[in-house]
């Protein structure tokens, strides 16, 4: 690392930041004094929200990062070192899905999926996890989703990888406990984001009936639970879940 390029301000990763709950979570964490490292695969588009989050005063940078290829993460966390030289934060919001019936799911998208919810989470984290280590303290947030707790149609891949996503965060969360490292989980129901505009009418009357609020989430209101998690508050909360879902989870019979 070289001390001229250090910084005093916490460092929060975040992947998957080009748009949509990561850009919130990225300025909700500039918001708290933290530089944001905005990372996706569309270099450019991650340079746009840094830049939108350094026009509101924030710290922030923009990289490129493929959560999943494992064999590039080393590569990124030592350009991070060079960079920044730390890592307090880290955000692992990058994810995919295809909806295609159970019986029809294709194992080569199985695996993809697998690769880049769990494998890409677990990878980053273990490299973040040594940055962490050397000041005692330390924040994981993984961000799941309601459909890795309730099944939803379609969801084969998506759904199982997001109930092991928050497996693997109470498995870090007792590994981590001794080094002042937590590790939480927010699951979202439905946000209104650019993946949002996908789906369909039928699926979207599903969530207003079955979602007592009768709205979709915001996406910084995601930011809002993620700011919590990634802050001093939540020093003694580890090994959870958090549902941001106006409801959904916790609904049964909603008309009397």
């Amino acid at each position: 690392m070289s001390a001229n390029r250090q910084t005093d301000a916490r460092v929060a990763v975040i992947t998957g930041a080009a748009g949509g709950i990561g850009a919130a979570i990225a300025a909700r964490l500039a918001r708290a004094g933290m530089h944001v490292v905005v990372t996706d695969l569309d270099l450019g588009a991650a340079e746009a929200v840094a830049a939108t989050v350094a026009e509101e005063g924030g710290a922030s940078s923009a990289m490129t990062l493929n959560v999943g290829d494992s064999d590039v993460i080393g590569e990124f966390f030592a350009a991070l070192d060079s960079k920044l030289g730390r890592c307090d934060v880290l955000v692992n919001n990058a994810g995919i899905a295809s909806l295609i019936p159970f019986g029809e799911f294709p194992l080569d998208t199985w695996r993809r999926i697998i690769e880049v919810n769990v494998t890409g989470p677990l990878a980053l984290t273990q490299h973040a996890i040594k940055r962490m280590r050397t000041r005692n303290w330390g924040r994981i947030v993984n961000i799941a989703s309601t459909s890795g707790i309730r099944a939803g149609a379609g969801r084969t891949g998506y759904g199982t990888s997001k109930a092991a996503l928050m497996g693997l965060t109470r498995q870090m969360a007792i590994e981590l406990a001794p080094f002042g490292i937590t590790a939480n989980a927010v699951a979202p129901g439905p946000v209104e984001t650019p993946l949002a505009r996908h789906h369909s009418p039928a699926a979207r009357e599903a969530y207003m009936r079955l979602v007592p609020m009768k709205r979709y989430g915001m996406p910084d209101e995601i930011g809002a639970a993620v700011g919590y998690f990634a802050s001093d508050d939540a020093a003694y909360t580890t090994g959870q879940t958090l549902a941001v879902d106006g409801g959904f989870l916790a609904a049964g019979v909603l008309d009397a």
